[in-house]
């Protein structure tokens, strides 16, 4: 790729940022129309996981192959086909005839959602190729999120109360459509310089497992100790197991198991799991509270999720310049603290807690998240070689939306045992042990961060980092050695 005027990578970034924009307001804004979503489908709350996580499974499975698709077939003509699928998938979304049509249709998002994010950090970790640059510009993407969350509430809010809960798709279209046309004319195309092959096998078992796991998690509540369940939860062990052996064995694994030799990146990877789920677990819960619970409006519940998004905005490039300049370790310690102490009051959530104390709490864990992203895709992409930044990127953002997906089901199943049919009037007492997986995800997030952001961690990031450069680059072979 040829050396870009500092102006037109900030134009990329701008493109690239757009994505996510769409991305991450799609999440907030189908979260505060989950009970309008519920009343007109008549969905129960399992439908409301699959509403949510039908998405997320979908795309944390194919992120990894769009992430090496990309770097195989050209990161821009990637990231254009996913803007065209999402955008289209968005247009379905608002026709929908019932729950399971929404559901197919949120699955088809998915597919175009895994080809943006992922694909977008591509582009940008080789349009930057400074270090310090490229930090500032992951914390400016990363600072996108917190728009994104403080946008997606309050618009989708005036939507579903002005217009119903369909009009929350159709903002996705304009956004995307631009994003398309202003990709073509900037975004230089790219790839990698040694193509990866596909790896169909591993693809199939990474569905099987995050679909199985998920499915037991969300539907256990409903069929409770039956064979279904174990059944299932032996089919994830099977396609875990099967998975790691196949991908250990394959030349081009579809999951690069050398990466988490690397302290840093196999720190990041559980801490975006943690720390996404933490979110997701949060999201679901408060707006299923503030409308259900203290009987807030769709546009009343978005405007109080306001405060945690405005601190995410503001902390997220704060986060990124910190990364930059002092590395990952301060803010991630941050996060997991902030975290913590967000959500530790509503362990204790009663029908009537002050308004006071849940924009307190909105506030300290906004904080956190947006501490806690830059340093998560900074680990993830720093010390690999360029040629495989695709594939690093997309197994973090992989991490983040198996997070969010097990933190929706987790936390959805754990408020249906304990509610059950009452879910409206028993709900807060229910949602405790919901919280308390929350504090111990922020509590996971500072501990790992202690452990994994040392020297010896740096030092093993190094190794894996050299080792994949000598795999990258055929070696001559020795002489007097036979050829195998």
């Amino acid at each position: 790729m040829p050396e870009l005027s500092h102006n037109r990578r900030l134009l990329i970034l701008a493109i690239c940022c757009l994505s996510l924009l769409i991305v991450g307001m799609d999440v907030t804004i189908v979260n505060v129309a989950l009970p309008s979503i519920r009343t007109d489908l008549h969905a129960s709350v399992s439908g409301l996981q699959w509403t949510i996580d039908g998405y997320t499974v979908v795309l944390a499975s194919l992120l990894i192959l769009s992430g090496s698709t990309a770097d195989r077939l050209g990161r821009r003509r990637t990231f254009q086909v996913g803007l065209a699928l999402f955008t289209f998938g968005s247009l379905l979304c608002s026709v929908a005839p019932g729950l399971g049509w929404l559901i197919a249709f949120r699955m088809l998002q998915a597919v175009g959602g895994s080809m943006l994010n992922p694909v977008a950090m591509s582009i940008i970790t080789n349009v930057f190729t400074d270090p310090r640059e490229r930090a500032r510009a992951i914390g400016a993407f990363a600072g996108v999120v917190g728009v994104s969350l403080g946008v997606g509430p309050v618009l989708g809010g005036v939507l579903v109360d002005s217009i119903g809960w369909r009009s929350i798709f159709w903002v996705n279209v304009p956004i995307g459509i631009a994003a398309f046309v202003l990709a073509a004319i900037f975004i230089p195309e790219s790839k990698a310089e040694r193509a990866r092959r596909i790896d169909p096998l591993g693809q199939v078992l990474v569905i099987g497992v995050l679909l199985s796991l998920t499915y037991a998690i969300i539907e256990a509540p409903r069929v409770g100790d039956s064979p279904e369940i174990w059944v299932l939860a032996a089919l994830c062990l099977t396609a875990l197991v099967t998975l790691l052996r196949h991908e250990s064995r394959r030349q081009d694994p579809l999951i690069e198991l050398t990466f988490f030799r690397s302290v840093p990146f196999s720190g990041a990877t559980v801490m975006a799991v943690c720390a996404f789920g933490a979110f997701s677990a949060f999201l679901f819960l408060n707006t299923l509270y503030l409308q259900d619970v203290r009987g807030l409006s769709a546009l009343q519940a978005g405007l109080f999720l306001l405060p945690m998004a405005a601190m995410t905005a503001v902390f997220a490039p704060i986060s990124g310049r910190m990364v930059g300049n002092h590395g990952p370790r301060t803010p991630l310690l941050i996060a997991g603290a902030a975290m913590f102490l967000g959500a530790l009051p509503l362990t204790g959530l009663t029908d009537d807690l002050g308004y006071g104390w849940l924009l307190c709490c909105y506030l300290v864990f906004g904080l956190g998240f947006g501490m806690v992203n830059a340093p998560i895709t900074n680990a993830a992409v720093s010390g690999m070689p360029r040629s495989q930044a695709g594939v690093a990127a997309a197994v973090a953002s992989t991490s983040r939306q198996v997070g969010a997906s097990l933190g929706v089901a987790i936390v959805g199943a754990v408020v249906s045992s304990g509610a059950g049919a009452t879910i409206r009037t028993e709900f807060a007492q229910a949602s405790h042990p919901g919280w308390w997986t929350v504090v111990g995800c922020g509590a996971a997030v500072f501990l790992l961060a202690l452990v994994t952001t040392g020297r010896w961690a740096a030092g093993s990031a190094l190794k894996v980092a050299d080792l994949l450069d000598e795999e990258a680059v055929p070696q001559p072979p020795v002489a007097g050695m036979m050829k195998p």
